[in-house]
């Protein structure tokens, strides 16, 4: 590895797009893992749009993200739930649904969960 590595979202390493045209995530590869920049659209919900996708029952990845613009509901299997939105970190254990909270795409940059995030089964 060069000592500065540059790269843009704009030409991502990988595109994944979610079910129904609901959004994207954008990956770019680093040293130390891909970080990804997700932009969900209103009306996105991971069990409608990603689930087909993934296969599981509930989004088993774990996410380190935070949140650029727009607001979701995140609401574990076990019912613990929490809003989230601009400026704020958020930690997400596996486990989860989540959706779009009102009519601006929520915009998430994420560096611990998008690797496998939203890759079609057996890739």
């Amino acid at each position: 590895m060069t000592g500065i590595l540059h790269k843009s979202f704009k030409s991502a390493d990988e595109t994944r797009p979610f079910e129904a045209h609901k959004g994207e995530l954008a990956l770019l590869e680093t040293g130390h893992g891909p970080v990804g920049l997700a932009v969900f659209e209103p009306g996105w919900q991971w069990s409608k749009h990603v689930k087909p996708i993934a296969g599981t029952d509930s989004c088993e990845a774990q996410h380190v993200g935070y949140v650029q613009s727009g607001r979701m509901k995140i609401v574990m299997d076990d019912g613990e739930s929490a809003e989230i939105g601009p400026g704020e970190l958020v930690e997400v254990a596996p486990g989860h649904d989540a959706w779009v909270v009102g009519d601006e795409p929520c915009v998430m940059l994420d560096w611990a969960g998008s690797g496998d995030y939203a890759k079609p089964v057996g890739s």
